[in-house]
């Protein structure tokens, strides 16, 4: 219930930023309007639906935020995706369903056989557990680079954030997972957003995203995506 309440407050504050409203730009007017707020059925939504029930007990977010990250990795079409944090797995499955060719690395702490039986059923998801910090070190060695990194259920979002910014460059997006969380991850969350080394930042509620193009004039767009 508590949830529920805060969501509507939060709603309500959000109302004059849904559906692009005051959005100047053409290229995030568009994002906004024909990502964000895409309401087509994608082939993959109803047999990922029938999947949320096995995993449900581990950290997740709402359907609605992985039919989301579903459709952004679709638009962005990157060739590879690195998660850290998996959680239930299932916006693993949402973004690696939403492009074939797209090479997806997810890191956990602690291996989960539920886990292990959803992801394995898409061959490109490649699951690590472990110390996912060390993990990363080995394939940036390997020279393999993320072109969207989906910072997810982990609490060492701040390191994971460090470590991955030298990485970054025009095309990069970062993906923060639930922001609000505490008051200190939220806290963090508007340090990312003044950060002079990221650009265009979008705030969804449930998640954030970050650009890295400094060639567009830095901005923050709050969206109403409860």
């Amino acid at each position: 219930m508590g949830d529920i309440i805060l969501r509507g407050w939060n709603w309500c504050r959000r109302f004059r930023h849904r559906r692009g409203y005051g959005v100047h730009s053409p290229s995030d007017f568009f994002f906004i309007t024909f990502v964000v707020y895409e309401r087509l059925p994608f082939y993959a939504y109803g047999p990922l639906h029938h999947l949320r029930r096995v995993v449900a007990f581990l950290p997740h977010y709402r359907e609605k935020v992985d039919k989301f990250l579903f459709r952004l990795v679709n638009y962005l079409r990157p060739s590879v995706m690195w998660e850290i944090g998996t959680g239930s797995g299932m916006s693993t499955r949402y973004m690696a369903e939403a492009h074939a060719d797209m090479q997806v690395y997810t890191f956990s702490a602690e291996p989960e056989d539920a886990v292990k039986r959803i992801l394995s059923g898409k061959p490109s998801i490649d699951y690590r557990t472990g110390d996912c910090r060390a993990e990363m070190k080995k394939l940036v060695a390997e020279g393999v680079k993320p072109e969207i990194v989906h910072i997810a259920h982990t609490t060492a979002y701040k390191e994971v954030y460090e470590q991955l910014l030298p990485l970054v460059d025009k095309h990069t997006c970062f993906v923060i997972g639930t922001p609000y969380a505490t008051p200190d991850k939220k806290k963090w969350w508007k340090e990312v957003i003044a950060d002079s080394r990221t650009g265009v930042t979008f705030d969804l509620y449930d998640v954030g995203l970050v650009f890295f193009d400094k060639e567009r004039v830095k901005e923050h767009r709050i969206v109403n995506f409860l």
